[in-house]
């Protein structure tokens, strides 16, 4: 698809986090500590939004879910957590880490680009 003006600069203040729809990849906005990352907002294991995640002070995501952790800056799995607690050890032993996707920002005449 190439590189897509989401949004205003203005609108993403630092320690701020929007969610944007680039055609059919649903994408989170994150301004942390000043730098922009741009990061698929569904959870790679559950499928869920990441949205509602906590960002940690490290620069990472957490998922509301299952509270696995990712990295903002690579997407690298920075802390497994396989299923929320009481869904079961198997279900947890059989599911792998999977890196959350990220994708290249600009910010260019007043707006942020995503390159997706």
């Amino acid at each position: 698809m190439g590189w897509t003006k989401v949004l205003s600069a203005d609108a993403l203040a630092p320690g701020t986090k929007q969610a944007v729809k680039v055609g059919t990849e649903k994408i989170l906005l994150v301004n942390h500590e000043g730098e922009l990352y741009a990061v698929s907002n569904v959870c790679p294991h559950l499928k869920l939004p990441l949205s509602k995640g906590k960002i940690t002070e490290s620069g990472d995501i957490v998922c509301p879910f299952h509270r696995s952790a990712f990295c903002l800056k690579s997407g690298e799995v920075s802390n497994w957590t396989p299923f929320p607690p009481g869904v079961g050890t198997v279900l947890g032993m059989i599911s792998k880490p999977k890196n959350l996707s990220v994708f290249p920002t600009r910010v260019e005449e007043g707006s942020i680009w995503v390159d997706v």
